[in-house]
């Protein structure tokens, strides 16, 4: 594969609009004892327009229902489970995260799993998540292990992860009850700190569940991705944390963590994710001595989330179906993934025909649900 040639996407995330999208409900389904599901609200939602003080009581409040913010006998195993899929001889270490319940791990998403062993079949991939960590999910992740690709959902030990780390004295003062956890679902929040910390103690690829890979990743080391480059200048402005490969203990990534936990801002679209990134690298130069590589937009966001519901679209003129032609022969070629920002795109259909089907048809196993992926 040539290196990637970068291309001009001066576009921000949209933050607000998955904030719009992903916080559409703030109740979540629970199975009681007697097997019926109930609704109950999600402790990691905050209320809405709720004050400081407010949001302070209420998380005060829902601390002892936060099983994710503490070590478990289930999740004391965490370590374990990840050594022993890791000594299979993989090709490559991955991660995901999914903090959100089993049944919502959906087509989109069995996609990403899929087109990622499609391209890197050596590979282990970890998906960091308790509720996939049980009988719902292993069936879910089945069809994998029927191939005898190399996966496991583990359950999170978030104190495991962040301890003798920069963050520890930040979960500390999250679990006193006494900080502002911010008006941004907590989640999300937990999402940007478990791969800091998970790339950091065990290295490897970190990718989010909304990736579809195209090219083998086996290769990659130390590296982050351009989002958007200035216009005129065509120097970068903007990384992304949805893709990072960095070694065990690579002191950028520690300094990740340090940012994290004396910076964070719950209230503040972005500002511990993608925009934390960004300033960390900015204000520690590209130093030859972190042996960093910063990526080009067309390696891993080669189209950004205000053009990317064209690529679903089947073409319906000639012009358009050479364009898909040529974009699906330039990624392949190009890129080693595309994001699909399933916050914009997680309820339009993948028309047959267009530039997402054919790259994902080329670049999958089990194939399942392209065109009902949004159902």
């Amino acid at each position: 594969m040539k290196p990637p040639t970068a291309t001009v996407s001066d576009n921000k995330p949209p933050f607000k609009q998955n904030l719009l999208m992903s916080n559409k409900s703030s109740s979540f389904s629970v199975v009681r004892m007697d097997g019926k599901e109930k609704k109950e609200l999600d402790p990691l939602v905050p209320p809405l327009k709720a004050s400081k003080s407010e949001r302070i009581n209420w998380f005060r409040s829902k601390l002892p229902e936060l099983e994710i913010l503490n070590s478990t006998s289930k999740s004391k195993r965490f370590h374990a489970r990840i050594s022993e899929l890791f000594n299979k001889n993989c090709s490559a270490h991955f991660f995901m995260i999914w903090l959100s319940p089993a049944k919502f791990f959906g087509p989109r998403e069995m996609l990403a799993v899929d087109t990622l062993f499609t391209t890197n079949p050596g590979a282990c991939l970890v998906i960091l998540s308790n509720s996939l960590d049980s009988p719902k999910g292993y069936t879910l992740l089945n069809p994998f292990l029927d191939l005898g690709f190399n996966i496991v959902a583990v359950t999170l030990d978030i104190p495991f992860l962040v301890k003798n780390t920069p963050a520890e004295a930040w979960l500390i003062n999250l679990k006193s009850g006494d900080m502002d956890p911010g008006s941004i679902p907590l989640f999300m929040n937990l999402s940007d700190l478990t791969r800091l910390a998970v790339l950091y103690k065990y290295g490897g690829v970190y990718l989010d569940t909304d990736i579809i890979s195209l090219n083998d990743m086996t290769g990659l080391r130390n590296a982050i991705g351009v989002q958007s480059l200035d216009p005129e200048t065509k120097k970068w402005t903007t990384l992304n944390n949805a893709v990072m490969v960095f070694d065990p203990y690579h002191p950028i990534m520690r300094e990740f963590l340090h940012e994290y936990a004396t910076t964070f801002d719950g209230n503040r679209w972005g500002y511990n994710s993608p925009y934390m990134v960004t300033r960390v690298i900015k204000r520690l130069g590209h130093k030859p001595e972190y042996n960093l590589t910063i990526h080009p937009p067309d390696a891993f966001y080669p189209v950004n989330w205000v053009d990317i519901r064209r690529l679903l679209k089947k073409p319906r003129t000639r012009g358009e179906a050479e364009w898909v032609e040529k974009t699906v022969q330039g990624m392949s070629k190009e890129s080693y993934m595309v994001h699909l920002w399933n916050k914009i795109t997680r309820k339009i259909k993948i028309e047959e025909g267009s530039v997402l089907h054919k790259l994902i048809s080329a670049h999958c196993t089990v194939c399942g649900n392209i065109t009902n992926s949004h159902t």
